[in-house]
């Protein structure tokens, strides 16, 4: 009961649509991969369920991380590890499939917010230096609300400055998901394998 209690509180209520054989293996390689990159890279808050049952408004599938602690902070690292692990849906399905869908616009949404706070905001592009181009705007501890994606008080050269080290910042989270994935090849394989036989696999059942 309170398992499913917090699947309803994080992903919503859960919907039986009729979905497509092919759409359910690209759903489920979108979460294999999301799930092999989390656990691939260090300091990150580990999967603790993989779901390719639809729930709420839009969402096909998830991959759930929850926190074993208290954090407060999050390092250059940590920013950059989430970003991969954003790219690893996307990056599961052109591997796999050799194609990509639409399925990932949610994960790019995030994924590009995080990278232009990192450079914006947080000081922590080498390109653009320790300078906060926000001025006073607050930001959520955790990245959680919009960015300032609106022009600031800088000059049109340092604006593309920005988006050039946004870009390269993105690029690198792709690669980084993509080298991951070759590597654990089979690993995808066999994850999806099991969640189109199942639905959802529990931590444990992931990690064996």
């Amino acid at each position: 009961d309170f398992n499913e209690a917090i699947d309803r509180l994080i992903a919503g209520l859960e919907k039986r649509r009729v979905i497509s054989e092919r759409e359910r293996k690209i759903v489920a390689y979108h979460e294999a991969g999301h799930a092999i990159v989390a656990t691939a890279l260090p300091n990150l808050d580990p999967v603790h369920k993989i779901s390719i049952v639809q729930r709420g408004l839009a969402a096909l599938g998830y991959t759930m991380q929850l926190p074993t602690e208290d954090r407060y902070l999050q390092t250059r690292g940590d920013l950059l590890s989430q970003m991969a692990v954003l790219m690893g849906g996307r990056t599961a399905e052109e591997i796999a499939l050799g194609e990509i869908s639409t399925g990932a616009q949610n994960d790019l949404m995030r994924a590009t917010d995080i990278a232009r706070a990192m450079v914006m905001e947080l000081g922590m592009s080498d390109e653009i230096g320790p300078v906060n181009y926000n001025g006073h705007k607050q930001r959520a501890m955790f990245l959680d609300g919009p960015g300032g994606a609106e022009r600031g008080l800088h000059s049109e050269q340092t604006a593309q400055h920005i988006d050039k080290e946004v870009h390269r910042l993105l690029t690198e989270a792709y690669d980084r998901a993509r080298n991951i994935l070759n590597e654990q090849r089979e690993v995808l394989e066999r994850v999806t394998l099991h969640l189109l036989n199942k639905e959802v696999l529990e931590q444990d059942e992931f990690l064996a």
